[in-house]
């Protein structure tokens, strides 16, 4: 059974993410992540004149001239996938995409991970190697809104905050309890008490399971407590014991009535589990890094 899968972070610059620019080491991290105190990835070098910011995450901005140039940069990616959006939808976007890279690339830095000159310059290389030269890259950065020196920062965010979601992804167990149910699926209130009443009368489930469903036969597969986008067939499947089946659970999709056929307290996740659960502990990081952080939005 395949699942909706959740929207997962698109660290970072569209551009960049293009360009494959995470972090080409594998994760590092060990079964569990504490939360360090943020700390700012680059010191502001002190000016007379304060640069106008956009936005600030734990006393680190980023520009309005920087987050001008990502947000004309996000509008043309978005016209190009023919969508359109409003100003307000572009704003909000960009700003919950370079507050969550902040928060990722400063949880790096917590964890002593830095990136160097060294490492920083090797990516530029690698990318002046794919675009065939250096006159490349700058007409590269002049077409998509980079100065030297913000393309230099935005790609050091990048390093640091694809090191630091491969800490948290590495974190996620490759196995996990998961239940294997079977479904009666209807889309009438009416349809489904009648259906619950004659399973109370003795009806076979599976009988009526593939009467619903004659290719599937009402089979929903393995899955994971976090996997499925409807929390009310998890809870409900997971409160059964083998061999017993539920009430009427209403989602937005219908009606369901769930058989546990199987229970298993540590069987290996599929892929496609694992990457969404890898996918929710990143969001869920995020959310409480958010929670615990100094977070300013210009006026």
């Amino acid at each position: 059974m395949t699942a909706t899968m959740p929207k997962f972070y698109p660290v970072g610059l569209v551009v960049l993410a293009a360009l494959c620019l995470y972090a080409c080491n594998g994760p590092t991290a060990g079964p569990s992540l504490p939360s360090p105190t943020p700390t700012q990835l680059l010191p502001s070098t002190p000016s007379e004149t304060p640069v106008p910011l956009a936005l600030s995450v734990n006393g680190e901005g980023i520009t309005q001239a920087e987050f001008n140039a990502e947000l004309t940069r996000y509008q043309s990616a978005q016209a190009t996938l023919g969508k359109t959006v409003s100003l307000e939808q572009a704003t909000k976007a960009v700003q919950d995409d370079l507050i969550d890279s902040l928060l990722l690339a400063q949880g790096a830095q917590g964890y002593k991970f830095s990136v160097d000159d060294a490492l920083l310059n090797s990516r530029i290389a690698s990318l002046t190697t794919q675009l065939g030269s250096t006159d490349a890259l700058a007409t590269w950065e002049t077409a998509h809104g980079y100065t030297d020196e913000s393309f230099r920062q935005a790609l050091l965010r990048e390093i640091a905050g694809a090191w630091m979601r491969d800490q948290i992804t590495a974190s996620v167990p490759t196995a996990a309890e998961q239940v294997h149910i079977k479904q009666i699926l209807l889309y009438n209130a009416d349809d489904a008490q009648n259906v619950l009443a004659k399973l109370q009368a003795g009806a076979d489930f599976s009988d009526l399971a593939a009467q619903y469903d004659p290719v599937g036969q009402g089979d929903m597969g393995w899955f994971p407590r976090g996997y499925l986008p409807e929390p009310a067939i998890e809870t409900a499947a997971f409160a059964l014991q083998v061999g017993q089946y539920s009430g009427v659970v209403q989602t937005q999709t219908g009606y369901h009535i769930l058989l546990l056929v199987e229970r298993d307290s540590s069987r290996p996740l599929s892929p496609d589990a694992l990457l969404t659960l890898q996918q929710n502990a990143v969001q869920d990081w995020l959310t409480q890094r958010r929670q615990a952080s100094s977070i300013t939005l210009a006026p």
